[in-house]
């Protein structure tokens, strides 16, 4: 490639990223408006505004010269909702098909009874952190840096919090039985 070529290349690039500055400063708040008005979170209008001008620069060659760049960017916000829409009824269903599974399983499983019970309330008169930790290692068979990992902590953090927790619990259990007794 020469000199020219690149100084072509670098000329078109430039062009290009003017073109689109001014697209975006004439028409941003045009589809900014567009999406809110059809979406009921925010987040999701910045979401389609920005998906719609990526389309954009994209595919700058196809946006028509003036006033047509509009209608063009309308169109690729209508396809973005569209597509939005599509993914959150996929969550809905999802979620309701979630939601039925775990009511049946849950009503084939006991509730704990006993001993078992009175961990369980015990565990719940925690802290989050210790009874997240408990609950990791004891209830779902983790092994403490197993547990470090989903807590996002250090394996010796978890192992030190660990046995916190369960010194706090074994205090909270005899507790319990002294009240029981008096």
């Amino acid at each position: 490639m020469g000199p020219g070529q690149v100084e072509m290349e670098a000329l078109g690039q430039e062009m290009a990223q003017a073109r689109f500055a001014r697209l975006y400063r004439e028409e941003g708040r045009a589809i900014l408006a567009y999406a809110l008005r059809r979406v009921d979170d925010p987040e999701d209008a910045a979401d389609v505004v920005a998906e719609t001008f990526l389309v954009a620069w994209r595919r700058l060659g196809e946006v028509p010269l003036g006033g047509g760049a509009r209608l063009w960017l309308y169109g690729v916000a209508r396809l973005t909702l569209a597509n939005l829409h599509r993914a959150e009824r996929r969550r809905t269903r999802l979620g309701r098909r979630l939601a039925e599974t775990l009511r049946t399983e849950l009503s084939t499983h006991a509730a704990p009874a006993g001993e078992a019970a009175e961990v369980l309330r015990a565990i719940g008169e925690l802290g989050e952190d210790d009874r997240e930790l408990l609950l990791l290692v004891s209830w779902e068979g983790l092994a403490p840096s197993e547990a470090a990992r989903v807590l996002g902590i250090s394996a010796l953090a978890a192992r030190s919090r660990l046995h916190r927790a369960r010194r706090r619990l074994r205090h909270l259990m005899e507790e319990r039985e002294m009240e029981g007794l008096g």
